[in-house]
Order: structure tokens, then C-alpha cells, then sequence
């Protein structure tokens, strides 16, 4: 007989990894991501090829090694490592090794160059990207009760909630460091401890290169009141259930991220940087700018390709959209490859 674990009381972080990850986890699903939501990875192939031409310039920085890494964090399907390898110059491509790391099986099909693990490799000479992986990272949330004192959020698995005990020890110094919260009831937040001790393992995985973080994110000076835990389910943002059924998420307080890798280091790297996708992509030649009217005459068809390609490129960039979301840049023994000349 099944044990009915329907009505046990757990932290959200216990909670959303056992739906996520557990055996019959959301990420474990036939359907894969794509199935439910859309990433700049499913919107145009511009972002694999932006990400193909830093890959590039990281190479030259290493002084284009035997063996370039490149490491897709959270690969998801593969779409990204695949187009990756699709856009880069065939020089490139042939010293480039592949893997992808997901907890879910191999997919069917995937590039045979690729490899596929649940662990990032040590010992990385390249590129580590980890595109909206920092956000499916379980945390804790907490909960300002009526005496003013932040308490964790405890849940069942069909999402009804409770306040448990008062946050306390490394969870509070993190909340009063990053997050700090007023006295007022109902006010909410999410402890990121757990992404900066994930983003500073994978930044070690780095013996020369570069490691980013492609994330929605918010920074201490702008925090919402009350936090961003979200489901999504089949396209549509919905009310987070942790029973598998639905992808659970929030954003990333990618400003901690960046500390917690600083001080991982001792100092020994140079300071993250934090920029937006618009700026990291029109760094990279995706700028969404619309093609000229003349070539409409000269040559429509290469007129309404580009037109389709600026259209692609102004979605990857918008205001208010994945524009927005936030790029974590670190370099490990390389200048940044995406600083202004």
C-alpha cells in the first residue's frame, strides 16, 4: 500500500525538490521543459548563436586550447549545446568538447558529440553556461507573521501552506544581509543561500575560462515585497503545487550569487559583473534592428529574412521581457570577453 504523503508539512526547498527532481519529478517528464514554458533558447536560434560567438571569444582568449569546453548547466533537451555546435566555425567546433548536464536521461537523438551527465565536469578549460538553471534551485521561503518575526513557509504537497518555526542561523544572516525584511505582516521572501552555494560550486569548475548565469533576477535595492515562487504548467503561469505536475520556480538574487563566489574564492577572481540580456546580447551583434527598406526592392527575399531575424533578436531583447532577465559574468584567469572595447 502507497504511503499518503499528501498531508506531511515540509519546507518549500524539501517540498519543490522532491517534485522537481524526485522519480516522478517535473524535470524527469518525457515532455521536457519546452513542454510547459519558453525559454531564449526556444525563442530564436539568434541566442545559441550569440552564445556559439562567445564561446569564440573565449577561445581566442585562451589562445584556442586542443580541448574548449563548453558546458551547458541545466541543458534541459540539449537545444542549446545542439545549436551551439550548429553555429560555430567547423575550426571551432572540432577541438570544442560538449556536455550537457541534467538530471533527466540522455535525450533520443541528441548530437552524438555531446556528452550527457548529471554532474558538471571538473577541471573546465571554456565556457560554462547555466541558462535558467539558477531558478529551479530550491529554496526556503519565509513569511513575516503577525509579530513581525520572518518564519519559514511550510506546505503539502497540493499547496496549502502554513507558517513553521522562525528563521534562524545561516538563514537569518542571509534574509538580514540580502534581504531584509519590515516588521509587516504577510511580507515574503526567498532565501537564495542555497543558489549561491550552487553558483560558487560551478564557478570552481573552472580552471580557465568563463561562467555565466542567464536568470530572471532582482538585486537588494529592489527586492519585491512579496516575493516571486510561481508555477508554470503547459504555457500558462499557475499557482505553484509541489506534486510534480507543474514547474515551480522564483527569481534570482543574483547580487548575493556573485558575493558568495567572491568569497567561495578568497578574493582570488576578479569581481562578477552583473548586466542585463539586452546589453550582454548587443554585445555579442543581436540588436533587433530592423533591416533597411531598400533591400525590400533589391532583394525582398533577403529583405524578409532579416525582417524575421529582428524580430526574433527584439523579443530576446525587450523591455519588460527577457531583455531583462540577468546576466552573472565570471571570468576565471581570462579578461571578460563581453567588455566594451
Amino acid at each position: 500500500m502507497t504511503e499518503d504523503t499528501t498531508g506531511r508539512w515540509r519546507g518549500w526547498r524539501t517540498a519543490s525538490q522532491e517534485a522537481l527532481y524526485g522519480p516522478e519529478g517535473f524535470y524527469r517528464r518525457p515532455e521536457g521543459p519546452a513542454g510547459h514554458f519558453r525559454t531564449s533558447v526556444h525563442a530564436s536560434a539568434l541566442f545559441a548563436g550569440a552564445v556559439a560567438r562567445l564561446l569564440c571569444r573565449v577561445d581566442e582568449a585562451l589562445g584556442s586550447p586542443a580541448v574548449l569546453d563548453f558546458v551547458d548547466l541545466g541543458a534541459g533537451r540539449g537545444e542549446l549545446v545542439t545549436g551551439v555546435l550548429a553555429a560555430l566555425p567547423s575550426e571551432v567546433a572540432a577541438r570544442v568538447r560538449a556536455q550537457g548536464v541534467e538530471l533527466a536521461d540522455r535525450p533520443v537523438g541528441l548530437d552524438p558529440r555531446v556528452e550527457w551527465t548529471a554532474e558538471p565536469p571538473k577541471g573546465i578549460t571554456g565556457l560554462l553556461f547555466a541558462n535558467e538553471w539558477l531558478d529551479n534551485v530550491p529554496v526556503e521561503v519565509a513569511e513575516v507573521d503577525p509579530a513581525g518575526v520572518p518564519r519559514l513557509v511550510l506546505v503539502r504537497e497540493d499547496g496549502t501552506e502554513r507558517l513553521g518555526e522562525p528563521v534562524s542561523g545561516a538563514e537569518a544572516s542571509w534574509l538580514a544581509r540580502w534581504w531584509p525584511q519590515a516588521p509587516e505582516e504577510g511580507l515574503r521572501a526567498e532565501i537564495g543561500l542555497p543558489r549561491d552555494t550552487a553558483w560558487a560550486s560551478a564557478v570552481a569548475a573552472v580552471d580557465q575560462g568563463l561562467a555565466i548565469a542567464v536568470d530572471y533576477a532582482h538585486t537588494r535595492d529592489a527586492r519585491p515585497p512579496f516575493g516571486t515562487l510561481t508555477g508554470f504548467r503547459e504555457g500558462r503561469e499557475t499557482a505553484p503545487v509541489p506534486d510534480g505536475s507543474c514547474d515551480i520556480t522564483a527569481h534570482v538574487a543574483l547580487d548575493a550569487c556573485a558575493s558568495a563566489t567572491a568569497t567561495a574564492s578568497a578574493g582570488a577572481l576578479p569581481g562578477a559583473r552583473l548586466l542585463t540580456q539586452r546589453a550582454a546580447l548587443r554585445a555579442l551583434g543581436v540588436t533587433g534592428a530592423r533591416p533597411p527598406l531598400t533591400l525590400a526592392s533589391t532583394d525582398p527575399t533577403a529583405y524578409v529574412r532579416a525582417l524575421a531575424s529582428a524580430g526574433e533578436a527584439a523579443e530576446l531583447t525587450a523591455p519588460g521581457g527577457l531583455g531583462d532577465f540577468g546576466w552573472l559574468v565570471q571570468s576565471v584567469g581570462i579578461p571578460d570577453p563581453l567588455d566594451e572595447p
